[in-house]
């Protein structure tokens, strides 16, 4: 038998050390039933062995995590990076009904360190200060840590059937012990199914997982992730609490899973999990090899035709690389394969390009490179904010989206796109001026670049859209810099523009309240118990921001934007004078520098928003060289 019975409160008190939890009356209360499978089992299969099960892929970790870490997330109701716990954890295991003293002196210590309220142990507490026992099988292996309390100890399970124990219990089991399980389900019972975790994966684990009980109809889907058919390990807790009446404790991240209504479609969510499975991988293999490919193909061009071909070739790869975010999102709603997502960003971005150039061309525009370019960052940008509001569906599958399969983000807009969109927006405005409007007024520019600017806040910082507090901090701080280029303002009046980010944060603050964001800014900020919550907050993305330079100080991208900041600083007065005269594309140079500057400071993911938005930077000002005057160009200049 895989379970046996629950100890009576008494004997579970006695066993424990004489402490009286209470007790579940018997008949009356839930029975919530985890059952762990064996690695591998898919969701088919899982909805074939238990017909009506709600199905749904569960995230195993932030990250590549130890299966121990997997499942005391489950306890504690909250994650963290491993990299800002103070420690690694030591390795993890169950002796007879607790984890070895010193072990799990250990686990706490480490979790009171980490930069978060972490507990772990956290479940078995709340239940059993409500009266609710939770007791693992003998049988259940690591996976009993699922029920361990804040003390390390676990409850055992003897002398009834798996899903026939009153409380919560957690077993180990196959298809086979699962359909068994389902058949003793009634009333408002709950049988949580999970896969078990290997811990070996290149990212977080995708585990199958379902829920049969009374709710949950269709596929599981909770507000943490926002993706159907796609929950948490650390939204098991509340869950389970939700189940017996009991409120979640404060500061804990996941939310209460529910079933999304209608039929399931374990198909489209297996489909879902590989394409989510394959995101991370494909990033280098799609965005880095066709950006070497153009611009080793620019270099072949400047080495054919010279100046003429260096110069179609720059405006190219930066119209091209204008275009990626939207093609990604058409690659993310294809779901290809690797050498078809290739083929289509690497050919179709290029080619769109040249169609958006010689279109630009056809209307007779001042400077129709620019035209182009800023008609590629609209259609970027303008596809994103329209995914957004559609609750990013095809964003979440991008390979530059919120990378959900890393247990990142799971809805709006990631690090890469917060980079990506933020200098779009300066240098797309800045270039739609300088060839749709070259003559504006210094006001006229600032305006425009405060109505885009505002309308992209509003867009992706609010956390029933974006879900992103970061751009409602970069996207400011960008417009302000650019303000104060394209008005030539003074230090004092550049004071009262560079507050423009405090008021969009207040703004998002309000938003977030009026509409129950419940996402990033509100569980960072609005949830922090106080100014001790926000020294952690502060605190974690701090290290964060630090540790993402060593992470990625032998990527060739990373060498190359610095090299390219380098060459920036000691080449800025011929930059300029590539820009002489005009202000539009001046002011958006500038604001995508300080949307950089700002974004890189105030990230977790620093290192990764310096490469992203030097390398648009560095595009536009091979675009300013290539759509200047000929005769600077017949000078050599």
């Amino acid at each position: 038998m895989l379970a046996l019975a629950l100890l009576s409160p008494a004997a579970a008190g006695a066993a424990q050390g004489g402490d009286d939890y209470g007790s579940a009356p018997a008949g009356t209360a839930p029975r919530v039933t985890i059952a762990v499978l064996p690695p591998g089992t898919d969701l088919e299969a899982i909805t074939d062995a238990v017909p009506g099960i709600a199905p749904g892929l569960l995230g195993g970790g932030l990250g590549t995590v130890p299966v121990a870490q997997s499942y005391l997330d489950m306890t504690q109701g909250s994650r963290l990076a491993q990299s800002l716990y103070p420690k690694v954890l030591p390795p993890v295991y169950v002796t007879g009904d607790r984890v070895p003293e010193r072990i799990w002196r250990q686990v706490r210590t480490r979790a009171a360190k980490a930069p978060a309220d972490i507990v772990p142990g956290l479940l078995a507490d709340e239940l059993r200060r409500n009266g609710v026992p939770i007791a693992a099988a003998p049988e259940a292996g690591s996976a009993a840590l699922i029920a361990v309390d804040r003390r390390g100890r676990i409850a055992r399970i003897r002398g009834c059937e798996p899903g026939d124990c009153p409380g919560a219990s957690v077993v180990s089991t196959d298809l086979a012990g699962l359909t068994l399980i389902a058949e003793r389900v009634e009333g408002d019972d709950m049988l949580v199914a999970i896969e078990r975790p290997t811990g070996d994966a290149g990212g977080s684990e995708l585990l199958s997982a379902g829920i049969l009980g009374s709710g949950f109809d269709g596929d599981l889907v909770s507000s943490t992730t926002r993706m159907d058919g796609y929950v948490l390990g650390t939204d098991i807790l509340p869950t389970v609490l939700a189940r017996y009446g009991i409120d979640p404790p404060e500061g804990i991240t996941g939310r209460e899973i529910e079933g999304s209504g209608g039929e399931a479609d374990p198909a489209a969510v297996s489909a879902a999990g590989d394409r989510l499975g394959v995101v991370r991988e494909r990033r280098s293999a799609v965005l880095g090899v066709n950006l070497m490919v153009w611009v080793g193909l620019t270099l072949l061009a400047s080495a054919i035709w010279r100046r003429r071909g260096a110069r179609v070739g720059l405006t190219l790869i930066a119209t091209a690389m204008a275009l990626v975010p939207a093609m990604l999102l058409l690659t993310a709603a294809l779901a290809p394969s690797l050498l078809t997502e290739r083929l289509i960003v690497g050919i179709g971005a290029p080619a769109l390009a040249a169609l958006l150039l010689l279109t630009a061309r056809a209307l007779g525009v001042e400077r129709p490179g620019y035209l182009a370019f800023a008609a590629a960052s609209g259609l970027s940008v303008g596809a994103e904010a329209l995914d957004i509001v559609a609750g990013s569906p095809l964003t979440a599958r991008s390979l530059i989206g919120p990378n959900p399969a890393l247990g990142v983000r799971f809805f709006g807009i990631g690090n890469e796109l917060e980079a990506t969109i933020g200098v779009l927006l300066m240098l797309g405005t800045g270039a739609a001026l300088s060839s749709l409007a070259p003559r504006a007024t210094p006001s006229r520019i600032a305006a425009a670049i405060v109505f885009v600017t505002v309308l992209a806040v509003l867009v992706f910082a609010p956390g029933r859209l974006g879900a992103d507090v970061g751009a409602a901090i970069t996207f400011p701080a960008g417009a302000a810099i650019a303000v104060i280029v394209a008005l030539r303002l003074g230090w004092r009046q550049s004071l009262l523009v560079l507050l423009a980010p405090v008021a969009a944060v207040a703004l998002l603050l309000l938003i977030d309240l009026a509409t129950g964001g419940d996402a990033h800014l509100s569980r960072s900020v609005l949830g922090a118990g106080g100014i001790g919550d926000l020294e952690d907050v502060l605190t974690r993305r701090v290290k964060a921001a630090l540790r993402s330079f060593p992470n990625y100080s032998d990527s060739p991208f990373f060498i190359a934007a610095v090299f390219g900041i380098v060459a920036g600083i000691l080449q800025r007065r011929r930059i300029a004078s590539w820009l002489s005269g005009d202000r539009a594309a001046q002011a958006g140079l500038a604001g995508a520098i300080g949307a950089t500057v700002i974004g890189t400071v105030a990230n977790d993911s620093a290192a990764l928003l310096l490469m992203v938005g030097t390398g648009f930077i560095a595009a536009f000002c091979g675009l300013a060289w290539a759509v200047g005057d000929p005769a600077d160009h017949r000078s050599g200049r």
